[in-house]
């Protein structure tokens, strides 16, 4: 008789491993997914923050303020605004971008680098 109840037993648990992996399934997906999109998120921070640096750096040389954008903008994520002021000595260059994937979100990654201004040595005439 016991050998009888084992079987049965059996069979009636077999539908709860189905079960159970239509429902961990969809949740790992969707964690995995979080993972991915916030290394993404980080990846464009990172890149952001190589922009303004860059940024920074042309327009503390005194470059023309196009060229500074164009240089920034090459190292900036797709779509990022580029922002260049001046103030007394010191310029700054700020980067604004969207992260990629999920770009509805109302989510933006800023970066803000500062540097003061090199002093141009003239020509001797």
């Amino acid at each position: 008789m016991r050998g009888c109840e084992r079987g049965a037993g059996r069979r009636a648990d077999g539908g709860f491993v189905t079960a159970e992996t239509a429902v961990a399934l969809p949740v790992l997906v969707m964690f995995a997914m979080a993972l991915v999109w916030g290394l993404l998120v980080v990846a464009a921070q990172i890149q952001c923050v190589d922009a303004a640096r860059t940024g920074a750096r042309a327009a503390a040389r005194q470059d023309p303020a196009e060229a500074v954008v164009e240089v920034t903008r090459a190292a900036a994520p797709d779509g990022a605004e580029v922002t260049v002021g001046r103030e007394a000595e010191q310029v700054r260059v700020v980067v604004v971008a969207r992260p990629p994937v999920l770009s509805g979100l109302p989510f933006e990654v800023r970066e803000e680098a500062v540097a003061s201004v090199e002093r141009t040595v003239e020509a001797a005439p």
